[in-house]
């Protein structure tokens, strides 16, 4: 789906045009982007009201797709203990309600399915554990993380080397936990592939020195990504958009990079995945300059190359910028992060700076006359 084109004149701008993946329409081009809130009871994975009122009041602030944090698929990969998850009951019963509420705001909601990896089981980025580093103790709550290797990420304990059949088990956890999204009713699915996260972990040749099936050349580094798409498609409906989180790039010579993202999103195109959400970096330590816009690149070079839509993301905060990036063809959409933290409605914010309505994105508590 390539739709965007020269265009975004005021009062009509490409950035709040609907687009369509698969058998779904979103009514702008603006994602949230997956932001972990560390915010479940620690160990159960359940979402709470913090769930509903984060990802409802950006629902109700216009967004076009909501897509959860990374939901873990198993308990073994949660990054930590205060992940949300989807692996269980509990967890699908608590979020149909929040499903069910950013939808009727008007927005599409996505999870992303998540496994960290050699990553799990790690101190959450929160005030209160400050002085904590590292990896948890099982004493205090922790678990042994399991990897494509038994290099540990620095910093870290080494992981536990997944077997075939660990491998196998991996990739039915993905699967039954999209079952679990399709009946609490969402509208798409993403696959997280990136961050250094477990199918990170395979992908990047600094990582995965294995000499099976799943190591060596770019057939069985790419065997595990593969194996998940197919393993999800086979369990959603066909018009349900099924999309992929890339790491373009590690940012190391030798590594994981921009010509390997490309002939993964072609492979990953005909094994079912509708779209890439291009990110960059964390699978190993890296000098990274990270500025406005500085990913947009690599959404732009993926999305020439594979003929897939592409998200484009990275501390794009400014309303002017996203409709420069659609409107040039740059990427398909936009994906915010940081600036909805600090503005729920930052879609309303941008309709108002563009020129457009913004009446058509405020919920109906909130249009003039309605009280």
């Amino acid at each position: 789906m390539h739709e965007s084109g020269p265009g975004g004149a005021p009062g009509n701008p490409r950035l709040l045009e609907p687009a369509s993946l698969r058998g779904l329409t979103l009514r702008n081009r603006i994602w949230l982007a997956p932001l972990c809130q560390y915010a479940v009871t620690a160990g159960d994975g359940v979402p709470r009201h913090w769930h509903l009122m984060h990802l409802g009041a950006r629902a109700a602030g216009g967004f076009g797709l909501v897509v959860t944090e990374a939901a873990a698929v198993s308990a073994e990969g949660r990054t930590t203990p205060f992940d949300v998850g989807l692996w269980d009951g509990a967890q699908e019963r608590a979020w149909e309600p929040i499903v069910r509420f950013c939808r009727e705001q008007g927005a599409a909601f996505a999870v992303q399915l998540s496994h960290a990896g050699r990553k799990a089981s790690i101190w959450p980025s929160l005030p209160h554990y400050a002085r904590h580093q590292g990896t948890i103790p099982e004493l205090s709550g922790g678990w042994r993380a399991v990897g494509p290797t038994d290099a540990p990420f620095p910093g870290l304990d080494a992981p536990e080397v997944l077997d075939a059949a660990g491998i196998a088990r991996v990739v039915e956890d993905f699967a039954s936990s999209a079952e679990r999204a399709v009946r609490i009713g969402v509208d798409a699915l993403e696959l997280h592939f990136a961050h250094g996260y477990l199918v990170h972990q395979f992908l990047s040749p600094l990582i995965n020195t294995r000499t099976d099936a799943y190591g060596g050349d770019r057939d069985g580094r790419f065997r595990l990504a593969l194996e998940i798409a197919d393993a999800v498609r086979a369990r959603i409906p066909e018009t349900m958009p099924l999309i992929a989180r890339l790491s373009a790039t590690d940012w190391i010579g030798g590594g994981w990079d921009l010509e390997q993202s490309i002939d993964l999103g072609r492979r990953l195109r005909e094994h079912g995945v509708d779209a890439l959400h291009v990110s960059s970096g964390g699978a190993v330590i890296a000098d990274i300059t990270a500025r406005s816009g500085y990913q947009i690149g690599f959404a732009t070079e993926i999305r020439e190359a594979t003929g897939l839509p592409t998200a484009a993301v990275g501390l794009i905060s400014d309303p002017h910028e996203a409709e420069r990036i659609i409107a040039g063809g740059a990427a398909d959409f936009v994906a915010i992060g940081r600036a909805s933290l600090r503005e729920p409605g930052w879609p309303q914010r941008a309709a108002a700076a563009l020129g457009a309505d913004v009446g058509a994105l405020l919920p109906p508590a909130y249009v003039p006359g309605a009280w």
